[in-house]
This record gives structure tokens, C-alpha cells and sequence, in this order.
């Protein structure tokens, strides 16, 4: 009687998962067909590990925004009284001092989500962020959160590989595209079905003139490696002085031309990228081609850190207003709404099939 007792115990329970499952999905669904945009790319925390109140950055989305992919920023921007003194440093530009990994992050983004209701909860896709990816232990830090936090979490990210000024200020072992721990990290993901978001620039802050720039072939090689992988390219690899390198778009094209990198898709997010495809009426044509192209690869973003109110939050999406002028209505709908909805419903079905078969107390923090 024991044994039957297990058994239908936890049928019940991978019904009840299943139910509420299918509940959530739809009242997502509803959610993205509600409002105007959905973002890829949103910190809820800043450098020190502020920001703004979950419940109030709802305000902020308002009508506007429908789901949001909620994460922290994994680095933590130390205060060095020889450096700066009773100046507090919040951002990694105003310090010469380090950066360190904090993972305290995934905590704190899991309780903010666990304590909206519901139907609030719906609006959020969180992020595990809180690990270092040179680390071979990185990969059973996410193993770790998910099965602390579960039907929580859906992807991993943002996490930086190379970025302009802040890789060389990050404390012990620089991160690389070819460093077997991030490779480790990436299929974990892929064997949960997280979704990746990886920031690594397409090119050096001050590149050699006339030199092919070793980040591009690294970086196809690692989509190669690991094509059971969601994974999302933050900003198309530009940045606060990574500019375009020549050709990029033909280069994005024949990228997402190509079968074996069907796995990877791309994010317009933050208003450094903005800058640069919105400069010109032909960067804006050229770049709206691309993404009329393959509509079902870009997807919007803000990379706004701890906003304090709407016109703040959706600058860039103001920004491209031009852009999406150019944009078919499919392509726009995609970019805009459609594939972070197919993306995300995807992550959050798996990772919570594969709690189901990995996590004791499944229900805990469920939508």
C-alpha cells in the first residue's frame, strides 16, 4: 500500500505541475498578446547590488511592457577607501578598483520573484547570473540554485566572456571563449533546456588596424560546440566603443543563414548598441534587411540597471522607433513580442521537466 501510495503521490504531483504548467503558459500568452513589448535583457541591480523594488518596477512596465527577463549583474564593484576614498563607486567606470564575482544575485532575484503573487509572477522569465564562467564549478552552481529555487529560474545570463573595461577589471582568471569551464556551463544549460545570454564584444575595444579580430571564429566555433543550446548574443557583440566591424551585417547574415547555428539568436539591447543602428538612414535599412530576413532571430531589449521610471526604462525603445518603421509587421511582431515568448514558453516547459525529475519538493516557488 506504501508503494501505491508513492506511485499516485507522485502522479498527483506531475499532474498538478503539468496543470498549473499549462495555466501559466496561457496566462502568458495573454500577457504577450496584452502589451506593446516584451524585454530580452533587464538588470533589476546595479554594480553594488541596488536597484529598484520588483514591485515597483511593475509600475514601471505598466502597459507597456508584458514579460521581462529578470536578472541581477553577477559582478560586484568593490569600494577601496585607497582608491576613491568616502566616495562610494556604483558603476564599474567611476573605480579603478576590481570587480568580483557575487553570487548572492541569484538569492536575491529569486526571493524578489517569489514575492509577487502570482499573476505578477507570470511577467517574469529570472536569470541565474551569480557564477564565474572560468570556473569548471560554475555549471553545478547553476545545478545548485535550481534545485534551491525550483520553478524559478529559466535561463542563465547575462554573463560576460569579453567586455570592454570591465573583463580586465574582474579579479583572478580572465574569462575566454575557449576555456573548458564555459563550455561545461553551456552544456548544462543545454541538458536543462535553459536559455543563455552571453555578452562577448565581436571585436577588441581599440583593434589593430587591419586585423581580423580572433573573437569571431572563437565565438562560432563555441555556437558549434554546443548546438542543444539556446543561446542569445547580447547586443549583436557591440558596445560603448566596440563599433561595427566591416561587413558585420553580411556577417550576422550568413551567421543566421546557416543550419548549424540554428541554436543561436540575437538581442538589439542597450542604447550603446542602439547608437550605432539607428546613426545613419543606411545603418537603419541595412540592419532592418537583415532582421526582415530572419525574423525569428533578433529579439528586443532594454539592458536598462535599476530603473526609476518608465521614459528611463524604455529610452531605447524610443530609439528605434525608426528601425521598426522598416521593419514587415511580422518581423516586428517577432522582434518585438513573438520570440521571446517562443524562446522563454520553451526554457520554462523543460527546466521545469527537468526539476520534476531532479528536485524533491518540485512545487516549491512554482508560478
Amino acid at each position: 500500500m506504501r508503494k501505491i501510495s508513492v506511485v499516485l503521490g507522485a502522479i498527483a504531483l506531475g499532474v498538478g505541475a503539468w496543470a498549473l504548467a499549462s495555466a501559466t503558459g496561457r496566462e502568458a500568452n495573454g500577457i504577450a498578446n496584452t502589451y506593446e513589448v516584451n524585454d530580452s535583457h533587464f538588470h533589476l541591480t546595479n554594480y553594488v547590488q541596488e536597484g529598484t523594488d520588483i514591485h515597483d518596477f511593475l509600475k514601471i512596465m505598466g502597459t507597456k511592457v508584458g514579460r521581462v527577463a529578470l536578472f541581477g549583474i553577477p559582478l560586484q564593484q568593490q569600494w577601496s577607501y585607497g582608491d576613491t576614498g568616502d566616495f562610494a563607486p556604483t558603476y564599474y567606470l567611476q573605480s579603478d578598483s576590481p570587480l568580483y564575482y557575487y553570487s548572492f544575485t541569484d538569492a536575491f532575484i529569486a526571493n524578489a520573484y517569489k514575492s509577487l503573487s502570482p499573476a505578477d509572477r507570470a511577467r517574469f522569465d529570472p536569470m541565474i547570473t551569480g557564477f564565474n564562467p572560468t570556473d569548471m564549478y560554475a555549471a553545478d552552481h547553476i545545478r545548485r540554485v535550481l534545485t534551491t529555487y525550483p520553478g524559478v529560474f529559466e535561463g542563465i545570463g547575462e554573463f560576460t566572456i569579453h567586455k570592454e573595461f570591465v573583463a580586465a577589471k574582474i579579479a583572478g582568471e580572465k574569462a575566454s571563449l575557449t576555456n573548458r569551464a564555459l563550455d561545461r556551463l553551456l552544456d548544462f544549460a543545454g541538458e536543462v533546456g535553459l536559455v543563455a545570454l552571453m555578452h562577448n564584444d565581436i571585436d577588441a575595444p581599440f583593434p589593430k588596424p587591419g586585423h581580423e579580430p580572433y573573437q569571431i571564429e572563437q565565438l562560432r566555433a563555441l555556437f558549434l560546440r554546443h548546438q542543444k543550446t539556446r543561446i542569445i548574443w547580447a547586443h549583436i557583440g557591440l558596445g560603448r566603443v566596440v563599433r561595427p566591424v566591416t561587413d558585420q551585417i553580411a556577417m550576422i547574415d550568413r551567421a543566421l543563414s546557416d543550419p548549424a547555428l540554428n541554436n543561436v539568436c540575437v538581442d538589439i539591447s542597450w542604447t550603446e548598441t542602439a547608437k550605432y543602428i539607428v546613426s545613419t538612414p543606411e545603418t537603419i535599412a541595412a540592419t532592418a534587411d537583415v532582421i526582415n530576413r530572419h525574423p525569428e532571430r533578433f529579439l528586443f531589449g532594454t539592458d536598462e540597471v535599476a530603473p526609476k521610471d518608465q521614459n528611463g526604462y524604455l529610452a531605447i525603445y524610443q530609439m528605434y522607433e525608426p528601425l521598426f518603421a522598416k521593419l514587415t509587421p511580422t518581423a516586428s511582431e517577432q522582434l518585438r513580442k513573438g520570440n521571446y515568448v517562443r524562446l522563454f514558453d520553451e526554457a520554462r516547459h523543460k527546466v521545469r521537466a527537468w526539476e520534476q525529475a531532479h528536485v524533491t519538493n518540485v512545487t516549491e516557488g512554482t508560478r
